[in-house]
């Protein structure tokens, strides 16, 4: 009987065995590489990223591994799944960090980052985050064509960042919490003067400085 028991283990874990490799032998990485990019180029992103995660599990030391996880980062940033994107891209420039691409997926991480920019009364963390990143590129790749293109998306940052401290400031002064305004409005001189609001910043400060000093003679 424990012969048998024994005997019939074994068979099961024989033919799971056999079922696995079935499985996972019925496509080759090139086979799996072919379909992902079909996929991706015919915008058909989560099938891509299906098939590239197959590839990367599978066959983790293919020659094609790279290119699943460059394209699986792609893919979600073109389903505008931006957090999985910049997981992705992340892993890669971790995992390939003198690969030719890096300017690009540093480029593509802030730009993950920058299409969840809200308007300026909103939280700014992504605009900060993109700003940041896109400063990390143009410090470690400051000649490379995509260091270029993110001085476009970093006025657009200054921009949101700067109007969300007049935002703040104005509804400081309108609450007449005149010492965090003044401040907001200081800061808007010292960190965005050459961003149009200039002029509107020092007219605030001159107002709450007005305010503080009335509010000081009553006291």
């Amino acid at each position: 009987m424990k012969n048998f028991i024994c005997l019939t283990i074994v068979c099961l874990l024989v033919c799971s065995g056999c079922s696995f490799f079935k499985t996972k032998d019925e496509k080759t990485a090139v086979e799996l590489a072919s379909d992902g990019m079909e996929a991706f180029e015919g915008g058909k992103y989560q099938k891509a990223i299906d098939s590239f995660i197959k590839l990367k599990e599978w066959y983790p030391f293919s020659k094609y591994a790279s290119l699943a996880e460059f394209k699986i980062a792609e893919s979600y940033y073109y389903l505008k799944e931006y957090n999985e994107a910049v997981i992705a891209y992340e892993d890669f420039e971790k995992l390939h960090p003198r690969n030719e691409a890096v300017p690009y997926i540093i480029y593509q991480i802030g730009n993950c980052y920058f299409e969840q920019m809200d308007s300026v009364d909103r939280d700014q963390s992504s605009v900060k985050k993109a700003l940041d990143t896109y400063e990390r590129l143009i410090k470690q790749f400051p000649d490379d064509m995509y260091a270029l293109k993110a001085k476009k998306n970093i006025n657009e940052c200054e921009k949101s960042l700067a109007g969300h401290e007049l935002y703040v400031g104005i509804f400081y002064y309108k609450s007449k919490h005149y010492k965090p305004a003044l401040s907001r409005f200081k800061s808007l001189i010292v960190n965005f003067p050459d961003l149009g609001i200039h002029e509107k910043a020092l007219e605030y400060i001159r107002l709450c400085e007005k305010a503080i000093k009335e509010n000081q003679e009553k006291d």
